[in-house]
């Protein structure tokens, strides 16, 4: 499954869209991740803030296989 993605440079700001059609109901916030949901409860897209510094470190814990959940 490929995900649209958009990067705001001037905001840092990373944007996955998981799904194109439904109807946003929602979000939650969890540290610098923003999660939007439709109203049938299921994910629409996400933001990741700071994502220069963000991506990185997923990256690197990826690559380590090292995965920590703060």
């Amino acid at each position: 499954m490929a995900y649209e993605m958009k990067y705001r440079e001037d905001a840092d700001v990373l944007t996955v869209i998981l799904r194109e059609k439904g109807k946003l109901s929602h979000a939650e916030e969890v540290g610098d991740i923003i999660v939007h949901f439709g109203d049938d409860g299921r994910p629409l897209f996400m933001e990741i803030l700071k994502t220069s510094k963000i991506v990185p470190l997923m990256v690197e814990s990826l690559a380590k296989k090292e995965v920590t959940v703060a």
